[in-house]
């Protein structure tokens, strides 16, 4: 009979097995946000970030790194081909747009009196607006 090497009484150690499960990454751009892309095929396109892929460091933009998928009929009525759609990239080939120039900048965080975080552009020094 062989030893168990993660038992289910022992918390310990089952949750430093699967700790790299839980790891996010962080990011200052969230959903709602225009992003240019700064490397890859797409190099120069903007779009706007419809989701936010926290555990893989990923972001699906509208409109770019668009991939075709072949999709099969699952019903009757319903016709199969080859659709577009687009494809999450990494977040670090993308840079946010400043608000007021419309050019890429880096982003830092400020707190507020009222102690609310905001994002501040780093050429303007404009506060980016949560669009959510």
């Amino acid at each position: 009979m062989r030893i168990l090497k993660y038992r289910k009484g022992e918390g310990q150690k089952l949750r430093a097995r699967h700790a790299g499960n839980a790891v996010r990454v962080k990011t200052r751009i969230t959903k709602g946000d225009t992003v240019r892309v700064m490397r890859g095929k797409d190099k120069g396109k903007d779009g706007t970030v419809l989701r936010v892929f926290l555990k893989t460091g990923r972001v699906l933009v509208e409109g770019v790194n668009i991939v075709k998928k072949h999709v099969r009929a699952t019903r009757p009525e319903q016709e199969s081909g080859i659709i577009e759609k687009a494809a999450p990239i990494a977040l670090s080939n993308v840079m946010l747009l400043d608000p007021k120039t419309g050019k890429p900048t880096r982003i830092r965080t400020k707190v507020d009196a009222d102690g609310t975080k905001e994002r501040v552009a780093v050429k303007s020094g404009d506060v980016i607006p949560r669009t959510r």
